[in-house]
């Protein structure tokens, strides 16, 4: 990656948005010696990746790992050196919420779809009539129809309503807090889309799929670090040091004539680049890019974003040994007041926990948003009490804490490939876009489009350096 500009001198790249997204591109350019600053508007970077304290014990207040089976977030990890920091999980298998209590997941699924068929048809999560509606998935023709679906619909057509609604939504939506009716299946699971094209079904999709992991080396599916997911971005901000500015928002972007950028601050100050990166929410883009690009500003319009609460419980010493074995459980859309819960101090022990089980909720999320209305005590309490009612646990807990996240998860809608393709088409020269907003809201995903992000701006600036008569008016 070259880091001079079109006169020689070193570039300057700023980057608009001081989360996970935008200091992971930060620190790859800055790596490669290009000058970068991070400009973000809070009094802290790191966005959701962040501990909270509650009833003394540190705690994530959010995503609490990443998905390790995709190399990215391992790799940045790495490259920042925390590579001994990583962990695996404690524990793992899911439960899923039912009438009759907690069912266990069946052991060999992939995107929740069994690859075993004597699991799907002696499966207790669903009555009989459901598990043969599921198992017609192997005798269903598969769609020819090439055009991007619902979520919803592909598990309908070839699951049925029970499977969908009861077993495999409720996994699929938790990372998203999403409608499985309205999420773009080729946005968000673009391998149950290859399932049926390659295979013919999901379910023996499923077994290909299980049949190439058990070829291949054994990998976690998730990781985290010893002391918190919240020690990456806290890494890569002591990496980057003062090149990154906490309290800097941006207020408007103006293309300058000598084709670069100058950003004006929240403060009345300045800032001018050779390139911005928006590493923001896609509100907070559209606002930045509708006065210099209206037609990459509109495709943002329609990309909606979900506001989801965390819920951390902490019990009493010696009621750790109440959860039973697994990483925790999901529950179908509507079924308790919350979207998940997470054993924490089962999957990601720690010795300063004790004996106490500590339990995070997800609540909230398309179509119940408005639980996050209410009061602390209240959602506390009606996540206890729904807790108590399957596991044997107090319905009183010592400590907890509710924080909520507002329009913090991106709703994939039809069409969100070709859209935000789109959106880039129509950007102007010199301004990049990145985050859970366009390619993927795990930490995972951000990490690869932060690095794809940053080679983007490698190949800009050398093409400006090559080409200094580019003309800026395409960015007018």
């Amino acid at each position: 990656m070259n880091a001079e500009g079109r006169a020689g001198s070193r570039a300057r790249i700023a980057v608009v948005g001081g989360g996970l997204s935008g200091l992971a591109t930060a620190f790859r350019l800055a790596s490669a010696s290009v000058e970068v600053t991070v400009l973000e508007s809070s009094e802290r970077s790191g966005g959701a990746l962040r501990t909270l304290e509650v009833g003394g014990l540190r705690l994530p207040a959010g995503t609490e790992s990443f998905l390790a089976r995709k190399p990215a977030a391992v790799q940045l990890c790495r490259d920042l050196g925390l590579a001994g920091e990583l962990v695996p999980p404690a524990a793992t298998g899911s439960w899923l919420w039912t009438e009759r209590g907690l069912v266990g997941y069946p052991t060999g699924t992939a995107f929740g779809i069994p690859g075993d068929v004597g699991d799907v048809f002696r499966w207790p999560g669903l009555s009989r009539a459901g598990r043969r509606h599921a198992l017609l998935d192997l005798v269903k023709r598969a769609r020819k129809d090439g055009g991007d679906e619902t979520l919803g619909s592909l598990l309908r057509r070839r699951l049925g309503d029970e499977a969908t609604d009861l077993a495999v939504a409720p996994l699929l939506t938790a990372p998203c807090a999403g409608d499985v009716d309205r999420l773009s299946v080729r946005a968000t699971f673009p391998e149950l889309e290859a399932f049926e094209a390659e295979q013919g079904s999901l379910i023996r999709g499923a077994q290909a799929a299980l049949r190439r992991a058990r070829g291949a080396a054994p990998v976690p599916l998730h990781m985290t670090l010893r002391e918190g997911i919240a020690r990456l971005p806290a890494a890569l901000a002591g990496y980057l040091g003062a090149r990154v500015r906490t309290g800097a928002g941006v207020r408007r972007l103006v293309a300058r004539s000598d084709c670069g950028w100058r950003l004006t601050l929240a403060d009345g100050g300045t800032l001018d680049a050779d390139g911005v990166v928006l590493a923001t929410g896609a509100q907070g883009i559209r606002e930045l890019l509708d006065p210099v690009a209206r037609s990459a500003a509109t495709e943002l319009e329609d990309i909606r974003a979900a506001s989801v609460g965390s819920v951390l419980l902490v019990y009493p010493e010696g009621t750790q040994e109440a959860l039973p074995a697994g990483s925790g459980f999901l529950v179908p859309r509507g079924h308790a007041p919350m979207l998940s819960c997470s054993w924490l101090s089962s999957v990601w022990p720690h010795p300063s926990y004790g004996t106490r089980a500590i339990l995070r909720c997800t609540v909230g999320g398309v179509g119940d948003e408005d639980v996050l209305e209410a009061g602390d005590d209240d959602i506390v309490g009606a996540c206890a009490r729904h807790i108590a009612a399957v596991l044997p646990l107090p319905e009183a807990t010592e400590a907890s804490a509710v924080v909520r996240w507002p329009h913090a998860i991106p709703q994939y809608g039809l069409g969100h490939v070709e859209r935000v393709a789109r959106l880039r088409d129509h950007l102007p020269p010199g301004i990049f876009v990145t985050g859970p907003s366009f390619d993927g809201v795990g930490v995972t995903e951000c990490a690869a489009a932060a690095a794809a992000t940053a080679e983007e701006v490698a190949a800009h600036l050398a093409s400006a350096r090559s080409d200094p008569t580019t003309d800026q008016e395409t960015a007018r």
